[in-house]
């Protein structure tokens, strides 16, 4: 899937390790660790990727900032999921392939300063009385509807011909 992930600033190893299974189950393109984000070899983060550490393909990035330009010159959509008053929700957001999602710390979220450059804000439907959810847990969530939504504009595609 053309889906490249920015973790910036994330503090758990274990969030990070979920990001990496959810990375694996999803076969996004990359896995990003930026800022303060722990990187691999860790046993936090091996505790819960289980092994997909080593099958993810990922990279470290002091300035999260760096792989944004990066990626904004290689055409990609760069998204921060964060809850503000010009975010869409993620049920209503049509993705421009290829697509760089951003997630940011457990409780700061996404720096001012990259939040700016992103493209697109986008928030996750929240019914109940917490207005987050855990930063692996949304990863999750995005990266499966980002998923299902690749897999239609595919199927979309193939029916046009």
């Amino acid at each position: 899937m053309p889906v490249t992930v920015v973790l910036e600033n994330l503090r758990s190893l274990h969030n990070v390790g979920a990001f990496f299974r959810t990375a694996d189950a999803t076969a996004i393109e990359k896995l990003i660790l930026a800022g303060i984000t722990g990187k691999p070899p860790r046993k936090e983060i091996s505790k819960t990727a289980l092994g997909a550490e080593e099958t993810v393909p990922w990279e470290h990035e002091e300035n999260p900032l760096t792989i944004a330009q990066r990626l904004r010159d290689r055409q990609y959509e760069l998204v921060a999921v964060e809850t503000g008053v010009h975010s869409v929700d993620l049920f209503d957001w049509v993705p421009r392939f290829p697509v760089c999602v951003v997630f940011g710390n457990e409780l700061e979220g996404v720096t001012t300063e990259l939040s700016n450059f992103c493209d697109t804000h986008v928030r996750i439907p929240m019914l109940g009385v917490k207005h987050s959810l855990n930063v692996a847990t949304a990863g999750g969530v995005v990266l499966y509807d980002l998923l299902r939504k690749y897999r239609r504009m595919l199927e979309n595609a193939v029916s046009l011909r």
